[in-house]
């Protein structure tokens, strides 16, 4: 298996767990993303689904996008998921059109929806190379309005915005870093919006310092306590795997998935702002070194355990999403 690939998820509730709401101050802002999308990319916690997501975004894809039943029990069993709740959920991501039964050589199991596919590929730059913005780029402003007889398109529109980092200037006026807009063009497109939606390069001049604006528009205090609890919760994982002295797949396996299901949803709070905009001491590089460290540190061997429960090895043309390409350091894949 390639080494260090995840679940990423534009990568937003495909597991279906509490919905993460990007921490902003305007009601606006608590747009929810849509249900297929956000259970993919921000799953909570570490229920059961947020856990088999983050095991497929990672594994399966390696291998064709099909797990057997009973592989997905052995692996869950190692998070200390019991039988039952492991069937449950995949029941529920089946019914989500997350996952699809299939048969292999007669071994039931459940492969990735293309859609499912599409939005676990989507967020594997997002996941992985998070790029910081540089205060000389400027913005990108989104200029939306949608009529009243098609609220879905409402409800999607800004369910994109904000899973593309935008912050709220004002009702239908959404502002995030300059350096997306490629993406904000692509995700516009694909999804058929781009007839609701203005984009604007722009640059601001008056009459507030930037910092203070900045800090209106997306809740840096709320992500900053978000980080925070990341640094707490990883950082003595990481000093244990610092100290030890051999290699255990099973354990570097089940502290992987964990710390990718904790991590992958953070990106999408994050809009990348230039440091400049950023309070001082912010947490979010600290736990970026974390998990960039624990990501070279845990995923080859986290690879090798799940080919050895699975039997299963890449097929050459199952497309994954990203983690650190092997061969690339952490320092080099992170800008952040």
């Amino acid at each position: 298996m390639r080494q260090g690939r995840d679940c990423g998820g534009a990568t937003a509730s495909l597991a279906g767990e509490s919905r993460p709401r990007r921490p902003r101050r305007t009601k606006l802002s608590r747009v929810s993303v849509e249900a297929n999308d956000e259970e993919l990319s921000q799953a909570r916690g570490t229920q059961p689904r947020a856990l088999i997501v983050t095991i497929y975004g990672l594994y399966a894809r390696e291998v064709g996008g099909w797990l057997s039943v009973s592989s997905l029990i052995k692996l869950m069993a190692e998070l200390d998921v019991e039988e039952p709740a492991v069937r449950s959920s995949i029941s529920r991501l089946k019914r989500r059109g997350i996952l699809i039964a299939e048969k292999v050589r007669g071994t039931a199991g459940y492969a990735l929806s293309d859609r499912a596919r599409g939005i676990l590929l989507e967020g594997d730059r997002r996941i992985f190379e998070r790029p910081r913005a540089a205060a000389e780029d400027g913005w990108l402003v989104a200029v939306f309005s949608v009529p009243e007889y098609e609220r879905d398109k409402r409800h999607q529109l800004r369910s994109r915005l904000s899973w593309l980092g935008f912050g709220t200037v004002a009702s239908g006026v959404w502002i995030a870093p300059a350096h997306v807009e490629s993406q904000v063009r692509d995700v516009l497109a694909s999804n058929r919006l781009t007839e609701y939606v203005d984009l604007f390069r722009a640059e601001y001049v008056a009459f507030r310092p930037e910092p203070d604006q900045v800090a209106s528009w997306w809740d840096l205090d709320g992500l900053e306590r978000t980080y925070a609890d990341f640094v707490s919760s990883y950082g003595p994982v990481l000093a244990q795997w610092r100290r030890r002295r051999h290699d255990d797949d099973a354990a570097a396996f089940a502290d992987y998935v964990q710390v990718l299901t904790h991590w992958r949803r953070l990106p999408y709070l994050d809009p990348g702002l230039a440091p400049e905009l950023l309070p001082r001491h912010w947490r979010g590089s600290q736990a970026a070194d974390i998990f960039f460290e624990l990501n070279e540190r845990l995923a080859p061997a986290a690879h090798r355990h799940v080919a050895e429960v699975t039997g299963l090895q890449p097929t050459g043309t199952a497309q994954s999403t990203g983690t650190v390409e092997p061969g690339r350091t952490a320092q080099s894949a992170r800008t952040a």
